[in-house]
């Protein structure tokens, strides 16, 4: 379980350059790469170098004469290293830059990284001279003074910084680490008192209550917590309220906490940062429904750089949501089955349904169950929220036979799926194989009777899987074929077209064969097993939207943004697209708030990669409906 942040995460200010670091295996990890992200929101790295020659030159010639936009491309280059590549433009700043203090600061800063001491200082004293005294040019001024190791001036002029301005923290924590280098914890504490009685003081009241709930002393760690509050501008600085919660957290005081923190809380203002303290203060007391009031607020800012923590916490939401239902005891399960008509994603009645062509009522029909795994025990396992692997693959690999059989012969399609039909509602995946004679029984029932049962069952327990396929003639429960394939879980794709190739090839004796419509197609490679993922989770939003299923769903922005990934991926592949725009429609049913956080990205992919018409037109007609009011 995380910890609570407690460490400022935002701006800091620009340090020295550091050797070069060994590169990461990891991209994420490898201080050598650029994290960025495109427009559909994909992470993407590119290496510093890259990024040094082929798009900071560009960056700062586009923003060389807009002040705000130019300090924000230098501030980052001097983050990234590339100090070099900014003297120019940093001296350019100094010149256009109505914030005075901010362009001396910056130019500054890269004179005394260059080694320049004298010239640096000759700019924080003029613009003393000609602007007044300001906290942060002092406080540069004094880094000028210790470089030149003239500390007792430094310190100097150090105090008086915080006299003009107590609050800035890198000074606070200077001035700090100074007394505590020179007379331990006892000179530290003495150190942040007298900051803290300077006037308009509220930064060095944050560390003594850190102080105190060290020392278990809650009730004067709030003490300093409403001293600082009351003088703090507002709204509350992100960094201020992450400390505040922070330190609470980590000390185990949540009422206290959210008491705190929660009533001054802006998602737009304070971001990740007080979000993910909130929502792990809520989740540790319980409080699931407020934990998720928090993270479905921050997730409608649309950040894809806090994706990750975010998906993070969506999981374990739902996993504690899983845990607090009421488990059924296998003897007490009530099975219904339901029935999925063609494809998932081509519903007979959506207008995506005339660019296929329409099979006669006469064809021979065929039912695909799956839902079943090989398991450790014989009993039956519940997934009533969350699903694993092998629980996701006996329900896609019918679903993928299902397609298969609609587009490559004769046959009607329909795939059973096997429901709890009491309570919350939720998958059954049996422990063992359908007999032919259940399996056939159940193609039977309902209005419209199956002609032939197609049974799949995967054996999970030893590394390859087996995946296992009967075809079984449910008039005479006769099997007809039977075969199977090593499959990975990781990488199915091998494994699943063998099997469809040999149940096509098994069922031609049977009924009519032919290739597939030029319409249809799949996406392949590594997308392959993402259409798989995307297929079952589509199940997963119909049944979801269904009368009297509630909190059966979890994962709602990850199905959405997962199935655009896909599509983007595979920009030519309609039944991706339509996959997309059947799971827009049913997800409406369930969770509609999330839907206009994706309208952005919608358009993009629309409008950057449209399919051949008529099939763009009508994907576009399905999007508008779910995102229509």
């Amino acid at each position: 379980m995380r910890n609570y942040l407690k460490k400022f995460l935002g701006k800091k200010e620009p340090e020295a350059v550091q050797p070069a670091q060994v590169a990461s295996s990891d991209p994420a990890n490898d201080p050598n790469m650029i994290r960025v992200f495109d427009g559909y929101g994909r992470e993407m790295f590119i290496t510093k170098q890259e990024w040094r020659e082929k798009v900071l030159p560009g960056s700062l010639k586009d923003v060389w004469d807009q002040p705000d936009k130019l300090y924000r491309v230098i501030f980052s280059a001097l983050n990234d290293g590339f100090r070099s590549d900014v003297i120019d433009a940093a001296k350019h700043l100094c010149k256009i830059d109505p914030d005075r203090s901010r362009s001396a600061c910056v130019w500054g800063i890269v004179l005394m990284e260059e080694g320049r001491l004298e010239e640096a200082k000759k700019i924080f004293d003029d613009h003393i001279a000609q602007h007044g005294e300001d906290g942060l040019v002092l406080t540069n001024l004094a880094k000028v003074y210790a470089s030149q190791n003239n500390n007792a001036k430094a310190e100097e002029i150090l105090w008086h910084a915080l006299e003009v301005d107590p609050n800035q923290e890198n000074w606070v924590g200077w001035y700090e680490v100074i007394h505590r280098e020179r007379g331990g914890e006892v000179a530290s504490h003495e150190a942040l008192l007298r900051v803290a009685g300077l006037p308009g003081s509220w930064r060095a009241q944050l560390w003594l209550a850190r102080a105190a709930l060290n020392a278990r002393q809650l009730d004067r760690a709030l003490t300093f917590y409403r001293e600082s509050l009351s003088r703090v501008t507002k709204p509350v600085p992100p960094d201020v309220l992450m400390q505040i919660s922070g330190d609470l957290g980590n000390a185990g005081h949540l009422p206290e906490l959210l008491g705190i923190a929660e009533p001054l809380f802006d998602p737009a203002f304070h971001g990740l940062q007080v979000g993910n303290n909130l929502i792990k203060a809520h989740f540790d007391l319980g409080q699931f429904e407020a934990a998720r009031r928090i993270l479905d607020q921050l997730y409608a800012l649309k950040r894809p750089d806090w994706r990750e923590t975010l998906s993070y916490w969506e999981t374990e939401l739902a996993k504690a949501r899983v845990e607090l239902s009421p488990q059924l005891k296998p003897g007490s399960i009530q099975v219904a089955m339901l029935t999925i008509e063609g494809p998932v994603w081509l519903r007979p009645d959506s207008p995506i349904a005339e660019l296929f062509p329409a099979k006669l009522h006469d064809n021979p029909r065929v039912s695909l169950l799956g839902s079943s795994t090989q398991m450790a025990t014989n009993s039956q396992r519940i997934q009533q929220q969350l699903t694993d692997t092998a629980g996701r693959l006996s329900r896609s690999l019918p679903l993928f036979l299902a397609e298969q059989l609609e587009f490559s012969s004769a046959a009607r399609t329909c795939t059973l799926i096997p429901w709890i039909a009491s309570g919350r509602g939720g998958f059954v995946v049996s422990s063992v194989r359908w007999s032919d004679e259940d399996a056939a029984n159940y193609a039977r029932q309902g209005n419209v009777s199956s002609d032939y049962v197609v049974i799949v069952h995967l054996k999970t327990q030893l590394d390859p899987w087996i995946a296992e396929v009967r075809l079984v003639r449910t008039i005479d429960v006769k099997c007809l074929a039977e075969f199977s394939e090593e499959l990975s879980p990781d990488k199915p794709a091998t494994a699943m077209l063998a099997l469809a190739h040999r149940l096509l090839a098994a069922i031609a004796s049977e009924l009519e064969t032919h290739s597939p419509t030029a319409l249809y197609g799949f996406p392949t490679g590594t997308e392959f097993s993402f259409y798989l993922l995307r297929l079952e989770q589509l199940l997963a939003t119909r049944c979801a939207a269904m009368d009297g299923v509630t909190g059966f769903l979890s994962g709602e922005r990850e199905i959405i943004d997962g199935n655009i990934q896909l599509c983007v991926a595979s920009p030519n592949c309609i039944p991706a697209r339509v996959l997309l725009a059947q799971t827009l429609l049913a997800m409406k049913r369930v969770r509609d708030d999330v839907l206009p956080e994706f309208r952005d990205k919608l358009a993009l992919l629309q409008n950057e990669k449209p399919l051949q018409e008529p099939a763009h037109t009508i994907v576009q007609r399905i999007i508008d409906q779910a995102l229509a009011d």
